[in-house]
């Protein structure tokens, strides 16, 4: 009797997918930089954010999973709105994924959102403009072991007509490479920034500099707060800020304000790559 022919299997009509679906995921990340040596990944041994998240990522996921920052933030700088974006499983809801994350990362990391995101979307390429605060205290108060670890203690006089001044100059498609560390951008970037939101308002016990941009340089917020200070104190004129503006290098900025009283605020990207209410 011949032999009866044998069935193909599923499996050989329908070969596994060697891919496994993965779904993308923007992650809104809240972070104290205090113990942290900035977002980067670096080598082994040294604490940052990237590599705190990724730790946590590749225990719930079986396998590395590169987290993508919209931003590196330095060491010693605060996020309330750091954007990061990774692609998992896709058994890896965005409500189940923070929830696991948030049961896992330290305590000075938590995920405050986390979206499903269009497969092509990327933290850093994809965002339109990012926004930071930089809050200075003028008071007596600022010596709290409450505020002394997120403010600039700032003892000097300052004219607030000067620092509006010189926010206003700010806005606008400018080169800000006299306002960014050397060598941090490819020879051939213009280091030019678009700045929508320049200002300084005033709060108890002192102030804050909000600016936002499609983009920042290394250390431009910082290289901006630290000049306008002196402006506003009188070490140096309220021309110098067009000055710098067109300045080739960095050599006549002032010194950087310090970076623990810096935070990112938040990070835009274009409405259609939610795939969830955002």
């Amino acid at each position: 009797m011949p032999a009866e022919p044998r069935r193909a299997s599923s499996d050989a009509i329908h070969p596994p997918d060697p891919f496994p679906p993965v779904r993308t995921v923007l992650l809104v990340l809240h972070y104290d930089g205090a113990r942290f040596a900035g977002w980067q990944r670096q080598a082994a041994g040294i604490r940052t954010v990237q590599g705190a998240i990724e730790q946590v990522v590749e225990r719930l996921c079986g396998a590395h999973v590169a987290v993508q920052g919209a931003g590196r933030t330095d060491a010693g700088v605060h996020a309330r709105g750091q954007a990061a974006s990774l692609r998992v499983p896709a058994k890896w809801t965005s409500a189940e994924l923070r929830r696991a994350l948030n049961a896992l990362l330290p305590h000075d990391v938590w995920v405050a959102a986390a979206h499903e995101m269009h497969p092509a979307f990327h933290a850093r390429f994809s965002a339109t403009a990012r926004r930071y605060a930089y809050h200075v205290g003028t008071d007596d108060g600022v010596s709290s072991p409450f505020r002394r670890d997120r403010e600039l203690a700032y003892a000097r006089p300052i004219d607030r007509a000067l620092l509006d001044a010189a926010a206003a100059q700010l806005l606008g498609d400018h080169c800000f490479r006299a306002f960014a560390v050397r060598g941090t951008a490819p020879a051939d970037d213009e280091h030019r920034c678009r700045v929508h939101l320049a200002r300084w308002t005033d709060r108890e016990g002192g102030l804050v500099f909000e600016v936002a941009a499609n983009r920042f340089l290394h250390h431009m917020v910082r290289f901006l707060v630290g000049t306008m200070l002196d402006i506003a104190s009188g070490k140096r004129p309220l021309a110098d800020v067009g000055r710098l503006l067109q300045a080739r290098d960095n050599s006549e900025v002032s010194t950087p304000a310090p970076a623990h009283a810096l935070f990112l605020e938040a990070v835009t990207y274009p409405p259609a790559l939610y795939l969830e209410p955002a």
